[in-house]
Parts: structure tokens; C-alpha cells; sequence
């Protein structure tokens, strides 16, 4: 059994000035074993996604009248352009699982790593194509009373 407890969007401050949303969700999680933090060991499945939530004017000029990206299961090849990553607010998600040793609370905290943008295309935003690369950082403690 899970139960959604805290869902937070992350903010990421790219070097162009843009702003990203970062969302997670966490899919499944469960008992899978032993392990030394509560003796139970839990298996995190979770997704992610970003969008933009501004984006400068200047930015968006440079995208103006530039096609949309070729349809497909890969970003485009060429164009791409690192960025920093200036500052950021993880992404978390909690929620209670059940488990053989009681009921534990699972955290995930999700953090950018690297970011690059394509202003070879616009999105149907008329923005620059954003990629972001993030980890997780998956934590889980046995609630009171267990």
C-alpha cells in the first residue's frame, strides 16, 4: 500500500536567465528485502518531466521563425548549448508505504545536474528546446508508532 503524502515542484535557474519546472512522481514503491535502515530494503520506481516557467524575451528571439523539431524518439543532433545551472530547489516527492516492519515514509529528492538548450528549434511554445538531466536521492525511515 502507498499513500501520496508531499508532492513539490523544483525550480532550476539556467545561466540564459530561464526558469524550469522539475516534477517527479513516484510510480511504485515496496518492500523488496533486508536492509540496514529500518530492516526492510525498498524498491522506488519514479518519473520525471520538465517545462518552462519563463523564459526571457531575449531568449525567445533567438527562436523566432525556426521549425519545429523533426517528429521522433530522439532530441535533434545538432544546435545543442550547455548551460549552468545557477540555482535550483530540488523536485520531492513523499509517500507512506506499508511494510513487514510497519509503515515507513519514503522520500525522493530530485536535483539537476546539467542542462543544454537548442535554439535550432522552438517548441510550440515558440521557446528554445530545454534538456535536463537530474539524479534522485531516494530515502525512506519507519513513522512513529510502527
Amino acid at each position: 500500500m502507498c499513500a501520496a503524502v508531499k508532492h513539490e515542484d523544483g525550480v532550476v535557474k539556467l545561466s540564459d536567465g530561464s526558469i524550469l519546472k522539475l516534477r517527479i512522481g513516484i510510480i511504485d514503491a515496496r518492500e523488496t528485502g533486508f536492509s540496514p535502515f529500518g530492516e526492510v530494503d525498498i524498491a522506488v520506481k519514479v518519473v520525471g518531466g520538465i517545462a518552462t516557467k519563463e523564459v526571457p524575451e531575449e531568449v525567445r528571439k533567438l527562436v523566432l521563425n525556426k521549425p519545429l523539431p523533426p517528429p521522433g524518439p530522439e532530441p535533434p543532433r545538432e544546435g545543442w548549448e550547455i548551460l549552468d545551472v545557477k540555482e535550483y530547489a530540488p523536485a520531492i516527492a513523499e509517500e507512506q508505504v506499508q511494510t513487514s516492519k510497519g509503515l515507513f515514509l519514503v522520500t525522493v529528492k530530485a536535483e539537476p545536474v546539467m542542462a543544454s538548450r537548442n535554439v535550432n528549434y522552438r517548441t510550440e511554445f515558440n521557446e528554445p528546446i530545454y534538456w535536463l538531466n537530474w539524479v534522485y536521492k531516494i530515502s525512506w525511515k519507519p513513522l512513529k508508532g510502527r
